[in-house]
């Protein structure tokens, strides 16, 4: 009998925990019980899986020690024709977790292929309960939450960029819909000069940065509003931070 697959949630890349701070203010008490007892993990990267396994052993020992515990890795690079392999120590009958590098597997992340196979072949599937910065970016932005779109990454050129955020402002309008999009952490700010110049003045932006961390921001206001305070560099620090964008056209 094939064993489960657990879809493991990481924290939002935050590894500094301590007594006044513990785990469990981002992972659930009973999460980190199920990932303590699971000897083989399909990740991203060994090496921060094995850090987030130490982070859990503090309040749950693990089932084996830190370094006998199996770590297979599942990345962009990853071809389709390696996914069985993944998974055949499940087929044999072992537990395992899918475990991104922040948040929840599977969304935003590379793991969404293993778990279709995983389907597929008839493995059962257990989402566990943990953050995700998009969802919590969609809570507390105060944009519309019955409907919205996670669109990826945008163009880095700066002409195709511009294209894509009038086409997502009018996609907004036109559906009421709001558009959420990620940025690699060091252009953050040359996206949020990106939005506010290219957004009618009265469209909402938010930012959603460094969520559940020490410098979490979340700020919502108009293009116009955001036009002038990065003109009079009043901005937040994004730079380097986890970023989630919405924006929603009215």
């Amino acid at each position: 009998m094939a064993g489960t697959l657990y879809l493991v949630p990481n924290t939002l890349g935050h590894a500094q925990v301590d007594a006044s701070r513990p785990l469990s203010h981002i992972i659930p008490e009973d999460v980190q019980a199920i990932t303590a007892r699971l000897g083989y993990f399909i990740a991203e990267n060994a090496k921060t899986t094995r850090a987030f396994l130490k982070l859990v052993s503090t309040a749950h020992p693990l089932a084996k020690p830190l370094q006998e515990i199996a770590i297979a890795e599942l990345n962009v690079n990853t071809k389709a024709d390696a996914l069985p392999a993944l998974l055949q120590p499940i087929l044999d009958g072992k537990d395992g977790g899918l475990i991104s590098e922040a948040g929840v597997p599977a969304v935003a992340d590379p793991g969404a292929n293993l778990v279709r196979l995983a389907h597929q072949l008839g493995i059962t599937v257990k989402p566990l309960v943990g953050p995700s910065s998009l969802l919590l970016a969609v809570m507390a932005s105060g944009l519309h939450g019955q409907s919205f779109a996670f669109n990826g990454y945008l163009p880095t050129d700066a002409s195709e960029r511009a294209k894509k955020i009038k086409a997502l402002e009018e996609r907004s309008k036109k559906d009421g819909q709001t558009q959420i999009f990620i940025e690699t952490p060091y252009r953050n700010s040359a996206l949020l000069e990106a939005l506010a110049g290219n957004c009618k003045g009265d469209t909402l932006i938010c930012i959603a940065t460094d969520l559940t961390g020490a410098d979490e921001l979340v700020k919502t206001q108009t293009a116009a509003q955001w036009k002038k305070q990065i003109a009079s560099g009043t901005q937040p620090d994004i730079h380097r931070k986890p970023t989630v964008f919405l924006v929603l056209a009215s």
